[in-house]
């Protein structure tokens, strides 16, 4: 999806960025991650935020490590669109996808939350529309996606997705289905967002296929 250059422009990507690790959570550019925030650390990351460049680096821990301090290596900034207070102290928030980025050095802090500085350089493609090539396949994604969402049960607002773009669908599809957390980082390293899309459907596919398999026996 081709971001508005009014968000944050490629070359006025922070030098510095607060990242937050959270498994199965991802951001794609362009798409839309509700997030509730709760605990002080991450208070204090939005607070600091809200005061300058208004981003936040969503990262998931890397589960084949010891620890959750470890983290993969790329993940992607977004920044917040809206934000809510609530009465019992938690913020509500939206991040919208900007750009993604592979971790460089971490960053000493005082607010509890993690701070690295970012490395932007492999993932300007971001910034290009690449619409008018992912189109082409929006028939096989919808039938792939159909028939994946009948397997899971899960009831979706089926006028409200046809009326995304395919690379405004992709980006959702792949923010919110029921993904493990590896092929969600698949995904999000997925250079070019046409190869995405075959992985995306890929996915799905070796999902339904196993599925099928288990049935016949």
């Amino acid at each position: 999806m081709n971001i508005n250059p009014f968000i944050v422009p490629f070359d006025s990507l922070p030098d510095t960025l607060p990242i937050f690790p959270l498994a199965g959570a991802i951001v794609m550019p362009g798409g839309e991650l509700p997030l509730n925030i709760f605990e002080t650390r991450y208070l204090n990351m939005v607070s600091d935020v809200l005061g300058s460049h208004r981003m936040i680096g969503m990262i998931q821990p890397d589960p084949n490590a010891k620890g959750d301090a470890v983290l993969y290596q790329t993940g992607c900034a977004g920044r917040i669109t809206e934000y809510r207070e609530t009465n019992d102290g938690r913020i509500e928030m939206l991040l919208t996808g900007v750009c993604r980025f592979d971790l460089g050095q971490e960053l000493p802090t005082t607010r509890g939350y993690r701070l690295v500085k970012p490395l932007w350089s492999r993932f300007s493609n971001d910034y290009t529309d690449h619409e008018v090539m992912l189109s082409s396949a929006e028939d096989l994604l919808m039938l792939t996606l159909k028939a994946y969402l009948q397997y899971k049960n899960l009831n979706v607002d089926w006028a409200m997705l046809e009326r995304l773009s395919t690379s405004r669908l992709l980006s959702s599809m792949c923010m919110a289905l029921p993904l493990s957390e590896a092929d969600k980082q698949v995904l999000l390293e997925t250079s070019h967002p046409a190869e995405r899309l075959n992985t995306f459907i890929a996915i799905l596919d070796s999902e339904l296929s196993s599925a099928r398999t288990v049935t016949r026996h």
